[in-house]
């Protein structure tokens, strides 16, 4: 069975529900229907022009990812619907992508220094994975796991950024495996709680609850049967 590494999970919210997984060693990527609780035949495949338009170089340098829904432009008077926000290096510089899920093309390309996402600037080569908290009373809530074994949240409506260690306060059940933490991946369930899936070394994963901010189960095996499809070749 092979192993899981060196990926990076994000989530697409655009039409029906999905799970993308980016391979940075083969640069290849996987798609994961929520819906159908499978990966489709014909995957994985290459990632080139042709499928992740001009963004396409630049994610075997993926760091990082997740799906905002009219939330917050990256620049004032705009407007967002379905956004996927790549976080990445280019050339050396923290980066980040803001890719339109609507029209499925490359919306533009900045800075991290002169986006939105300025404050996760000192943090970014610590940064494992982020995602959208929008079930708290906060609706601009983003909260992201590090490598050190610490946790950021930002509010971008009031733009406080808090650093906390990971504990039975900020994530609890999930200080144990902080070392193990490869990347997450938020799963938008339409009228049901939301899930944000955990991958560890080793093939196992976590689940936990959005909504109950807890751990709800694992670490389980990635497996045909948990992730059907995910491991194929």
């Amino acid at each position: 069975m092979p192993e899981l590494n060196n990926f990076v999970a994000v989530d697409w919210r655009s039409g029906l529900d999905r799970c993308y997984f980016f391979f940075k060693d083969t640069h290849t990527y996987t798609r994961f229907d929520l819906g159908d609780n499978k990966v489709p035949e014909g995957y994985p495949k290459a990632i080139n022009a042709g499928n992740w338009d001009t963004v396409h170089s630049k994610l075997s340098n993926l760091r990082f990812g997740f799906t905002t829904t009219g939330i917050s432009p990256a620049e004032r008077f705009g407007f967002d619907s379905d956004i996927l926000w790549f976080f990445y290096y280019e050339e050396g510089i923290p980066t980040v992508c803001k890719y339109d899920q609507d029209t499925d093309t490359v919306n533009n390309v900045f800075p991290l220094a002169d986006s939105i996402w300025h404050q996760l600037l000192p943090f970014f080569e610590r940064i494992v994975a982020g995602t959208w908290w929008q079930q708290s009373p906060h609706p601009r809530l983003f909260r992201f796991l590090m490598n050190d074994g610490h946790c950021l949240s930002l509010n971008l409506a009031t733009g406080k950024l808090t650093q906390e260690a990971v504990n039975n306060k900020t994530w609890p059940g999930l200080a144990p495996y902080t070392d193990r933490i490869i990347t997450a991946v938020q799963s938008d369930r339409t009228f049901a709680d939301n899930y944000f899936y955990i991958f560890l070394t080793n093939n196992e994963y976590l689940r936990y609850g959005l909504q109950t901010n807890r751990l709800l189960a694992g670490p389980m095996p990635v497996d045909d049967v948990s992730w059907p499809g995910l491991l194929r070749d």
